[in-house]
């Protein structure tokens, strides 16, 4: 069975990711009651902005609940996907650092221009030095928005430990296929599995801006709710693939849902799905 990390996200508002709603020691305790096996860390909670007393003290909360993290995304501007997204791969050795100290296998990072290609290699020579991987997430306005530009881009880079984060959602945004075909065709790099529903509706509450069509209004809804995304066919394609990586519960909760409830029946649905 995959390996469910709760990715702190869940303590964050879609729009304002910088202040959480509760605190590391919370979501990791509301991680272990939801049965998921791991965190995936964001700079919400520890990212190489963090003092190193509050990283030691995050530490200590993750190794008292036995939670290992299966990624670090290490600043706001990569969860943010800004233009200065990118720079972390102008100097990636804070952040492959910190992925040390948390014993962080994979880092998220962010890739947007041609440019920022050959950074992406430096960073992932620099990255096997420490035996880490990077992964860049299936994402709007950047070269990782469509199939094509997603396994170009990979190709381009051409390093066993730079992936994908396969992200259906984000597909869907930007009208690309997320189906069995397109996890078997980007099988050979997919590194972790984001998981976040979504319903397109052209009067939605949130509106995502692409470069390939344009601005895309949609509303969040809950991973279990059978509108929006089509998750069982997600895990029989990555099933048919063997994938045995982690799925990662990449979601805040939805308005009206709090952080436990929404982790609670995501968990009790996906473990039926994954089993």
């Amino acid at each position: 069975m995959n390996p469910l990390s709760l990715s702190v996200r869940i303590a964050e508002g879609f729009q304002s990711k910088k202040h959480p709603i509760i605190d590391l020691e919370a979501i990791a305790s509301l991680a272990r009651e939801a049965s998921y096996d791991a965190l995936c860390m964001r700079a919400s909670q520890l990212g190489v902005q963090t003092s190193g007393k509050d990283t030691q003290e995050g530490i200590r909360i993750l190794d008292t609940k036995k939670l290992p993290v299966t990624m670090l995304t290490g600043d706001f501007d990569i969860v943010y996907n800004n233009k200065n997204g990118p720079d972390c791969l102008r100097n990636i050795r804070p952040y492959l650092e910190l992925a040390k100290k948390l014993n962080a296998p994979l880092l998220r990072v962010a890739v947007k221009k041609e440019k920022d290609i050959q950074w992406a290699q430096k960073a992932a020579d620099e990255a096997e030095k420490y035996e880490l991987k990077l992964a860049h997430q299936c994402h709007t306005q950047s070269l990782f928005e469509t199939i094509e530009g997603i396994e170009s881009t990979l190709k381009k880079i051409e390093r066993p430990n730079f992936g994908l984060i396969y992200e259906p959602a984000n597909l869907e945004i930007c009208g690309q296929d997320y189906g069995a075909k397109t996890i078997e065709r980007l099988s050979p790099w997919i590194m972790n599995v984001y998981l976040q529903n979504q319903i397109l509706n052209p009067d939605g509450a949130v509106t995502l801006n692409t470069w390939c069509r344009g601005p895309v209004p949609f509303d969040i809804t809950e991973i279990h709710e059978p509108t929006g995304i089509d998750f069982p066919s997600i895990i029989n394609g990555l099933k048919a693939v063997n994938y045995s990586g982690t799925i990662t519960v990449h979601q805040c909760a939805p308005k009206g849902t709090t952080p436990s409830e929404s982790a609670n029946t995501t968990s009790r649905y996906l473990r039926e799905l994954i089993k």
